[in-house]
């Protein structure tokens, strides 16, 4: 199943996206409750990502074909730039064709624990667009690509950033799924200099992340050069210290801004659900939009 296929669907696609989990106990949690948990909710897809450098390849592509094969549900792996080359990539491909996938999302992926900045691997990928390419050139992929629309925490200059998005489309990619964000004037704004000024008209979806409390929203938002909006971290300080407060709080704002960019006409949502059930399961039946 061709994730650009579920975008052309008349009613909004909900997808979700979760980390390998560090421990067999863990992803066994994941099989036993979490997955089944977003099947009830009507997820279209899960996405799974990849550790910095590879770490997670193997476990990643494990979970996928297990969701795929064991559970019912389509599921999407990450290619990375980071630690790979091209003959790496090559035999990740050939894996991935036997196992039966057909999605992936093609990022450059942040440095390796330590690196300060990002550095091709020789034979490797100075950006996420020349991966994509690669990929395009060898293989039919259904290829998602990132977006910012407040432009990558290491570029500075947001719509030379959104440049680098049109040239991922360019490139091959098929969809676009965004970086989080908590102001949608951020969102409509980024995807209107790309419909308008770039020509993009692939499927350009929302990232939410439901939060789970302050430190650790301001910790996200600063590794990824998101902003919290003054009304929101205004709050974010009236409740800390009261993490159920602040998740109530998250399931508020993600459930308003879904609603304004569902109206909109977005079509689909894609939820950050930090391998957790409650707060997603909270705004998607707000939304209206949970299975029967």
């Amino acid at each position: 199943m061709r994730i650009s296929d579920l975008y052309q669907r008349p009613e909004p696609t909900v997808s979700f996206e979760f980390f390998p989990p560090k421990t067999r106990e863990a992803e066994d949690t994941l099989y036993r409750d979490v997955v089944p948990g977003l099947k009830k909710l009507g997820a279209s897809f899960i996405s799974v990502t990849y550790g910095a450098g590879g770490g997670t390849r193997d476990s990643t592509f494990r979970i996928v074909n297990t969701i795929r094969t064991e559970l019912g549900v389509e599921a999407m792996a990450h290619f990375t730039c980071v630690g790979a080359t091209r003959e790496s990539v090559t035999v990740e491909m050939e894996q991935a064709e036997k196992l039966g996938f057909e999605n992936f999302l093609a990022l450059r992926g942040d440095p390796p624990r330590g690196q300060l900045d990002y550095q091709p691997t020789e034979n490797g990928f100075a950006y996420a667009a020349d991966l994509i390419r690669f990929i395009k050139e060898k293989n039919s992929f259904c290829i998602g690509a990132a977006a910012y629309p407040e432009g990558h925490v290491e570029c500075g200059v947001k719509h030379a950033d959104w440049d680098r998005t049109a040239a991922k489309v360019d490139a091959g990619a098929e969809f676009l799924v965004t970086q989080l964000f908590y102001d949608v004037s951020d969102f409509l704004d980024m995807e209107d200099y790309l419909r308008h000024k770039k020509g993009v008209k692939v499927p350009i979806i929302p990232g939410i992340l439901p939060f789970l409390s302050s430190e650790q929203i301001k910790r996200f938002t600063t590794l990824c050069g998101s902003k919290i909006p003054g009304p929101m971290r205004r709050k974010l300080e009236d409740l800390s210290g009261n993490d159920e407060a602040v998740r109530q709080l998250g399931i508020e704002i993600c459930t308003n801004n879904c609603r304004t960019l569902l109206d909109h006409g977005v079509a689909g949502i894609h939820f950050y659900c930090l391998n957790r059930l409650g707060s997603v399961t909270e705004i998607v039946k707000n939304l209206g939009m949970a299975a029967p």
